[in-house]
């Protein structure tokens, strides 16, 4: 049976220790990866829809890394969207963090995300990390 390891990257403590949940868990080889929002590591919204996205995406990464995988082993991506019309703006920065070998990918339009209002995006992942 494969163990489960809670992946917490620095400056993330906070989101396990305070709203009791793990940025990612990794089981065997296969990262699940918690939805990522457009929050710094000071917990704090960040201003504008393609700075939430790309926070967002930033934050994806950290966990992805931490793990010890990249991007480029994310093979499920679903993002949520209080707004669709950000679509565009979304796929304009994704494309900025993977440039070939496409994850699959769900968008899901939400009323609201995180818990807060304000949030316009959140990303949730799956990856592959090595053989």
């Amino acid at each position: 049976m494969s163990k489960r390891r809670a992946i917490i990257p620095a400056g993330m403590e906070a989101v396990y220790e305070q709203i009791h949940y793990a940025p990612g868990v990794l089981v065997g080889n296969t990262l699940y990866v918690s939805g990522q929002i457009g929050r710094n590591a000071a917990m704090q919204l960040v201003e504008g829809t393609e700075a939430q996205i790309a926070q967002a995406f930033e934050n994806l990464k950290k966990v992805v890394e931490a793990a010890g995988g990249t991007m480029a082993d994310i093979v499920d991506l679903t993002s949520y969207h209080t707004d669709m019309r950000d679509l565009k703006t979304f796929m304009q920065v994704r494309d900025c963090y993977f440039s070939d070998n496409y994850p699959a990918w769900t968008a899901i339009g939400a009323a609201q995300l995180g818990g807060a209002p304000g949030y316009l995006v959140e990303i949730k992942a799956v990856a592959v990390i090595g053989d």
